[in-house]
């Protein structure tokens, strides 16, 4: 029988947290947005709004997507690792972590044909 699962490989430690960081400052930052007129940050803080802030207070719903799909990007990248791993029978048969690279389907059906013909009790 084979029985086939799909796992998420977890990122190093640095990545994730830099990835849960960000998700925080994403929501801080629409909230400015959405809020900031009535919080008046720039006038307490006795400087000038930024254009950047300005086109993003006057287009607020696209500005806050923009900043939705960008940062989830950015995190999408920290969090991915781009592993792939088979193992047959709790034995590993390949691992992109260590040979770099996806094997090509003919080649992944070669090494678990040979691995099911070479495996004791078979």
């Amino acid at each position: 029988m084979v029985r086939i699962e799909g796992d998420n490989y977890p990122p190093p430690h640095p990545r994730k947290m830099l990835a849960s960081v960000i998700s925080v400052v994403k929501l801080a930052i629409m909230a400015v947005v959405l809020l900031g007129e009535r919080l008046q940050i720039w006038e307490n803080l006795n400087i000038a709004p930024p254009q950047a802030y300005l086109w993003a207070t006057q287009n607020k719903i696209y500005a806050c997507i923009l900043i939705f799909f960008v940062t989830n990007m950015i995190e999408g990248q920290l969090i991915s690792t781009g592993a792939f791993e088979v193992s047959l029978n709790d034995m590993p048969i390949w691992s992109k972590l260590e040979s770099g690279r996806l094997p090509n389907p003919n080649e992944l059906h070669q090494i678990i044909e040979n691995q099911l013909k070479f495996s004791p009790g078979q």
